[in-house]
């Protein structure tokens, strides 16, 4: 069986920068296309171990990013924690038993996990080492400034926080990963019809935010 470490894809994701770089998934990941695949790569095949890690880790790369907001918690970036979840994917096909559900469900609930973890393990390590004291830099206090240095991504990041869980994780998977409604609401544990809604209403709510917080800087 192949190592996560050393497999071809690790070079091709790491070398990725923004999300909007990353690849979408390609094709429909339906059930029907996942369990001939998820079963092959659970029986030893080499060639479909290969073939589901190619169609999992750009989505959960993206997952990872989207959720972590572009930081790096506690020495672990986005990306590490992307390639932890498959090294956890990795390690459960021998046991993995399907019992009428969709892989998506499992792979998701275990990249939520695993970015939980990266958030609890940076909220236990306050500190923040760097090889040398960088030097003072010039102070600026202007709003120009301050308007320049905002990132749209953090900003957007920090509002889709505020949204309930399953409208954030909805937003995610269809937004940013590019999962259709189908795909989303397998990963879910939902009906294609009630992701369209919890859809609709999150942009919604992050539409009212945004204007919240656009009145408060006016």
């Amino acid at each position: 069986m192949p190592t996560i470490d050393t497999h071809p894809i690790d070079g091709e994701v790491r070398g990725y920068r923004t999300l909007d770089t990353l690849p979408r998934p390609s094709g429909r990941l339906t059930k029907e296309m996942l369990d001939p695949l998820v079963m092959a790569a659970k029986a030893g095949d080499e060639d479909a171990v290969d073939r589901l890690l190619a169609v999992v880790k750009p989505m959960l790369v993206r997952y990872c990013r989207a959720r972590m907001g572009g930081r790096d918690l506690s020495y672990l970036s986005a990306d590490d924690v992307a390639q932890e979840v498959c090294l956890a994917v990795f390690k459960m096909l021998p046991v993995y038993e399907d019992r009428g559900g969709s892989f998506l469900y499992l792979v998701r609930a275990i990249a939520a996990n695993k970015v939980a973890d990266a958030f609890r393990a940076v909220s236990r390590d306050r500190s923040d080492p760097v090889p040398e004291l960088p030097e003072a830099g010039p102070v600026r206090n202007e709003p120009e400034s301050y308007m320049l240095d905002v990132d749209l991504g953090a900003r957007l990041g920090r509002l889709v926080a505020q949204l309930p869980k399953l409208q954030r994780e909805v937003l995610t998977l269809r937004i940013v990963v590019g999962l259709s409604a189908t795909e989303t609401a397998a990963a879910l544990g939902l009906s294609p019809g009630n992701v369209r809604v919890k859809q609709h209403r999150g942009l919604v709510k992050l539409r009212e935010l945004v204007q919240e917080e656009d009145a408060d800087f006016s």
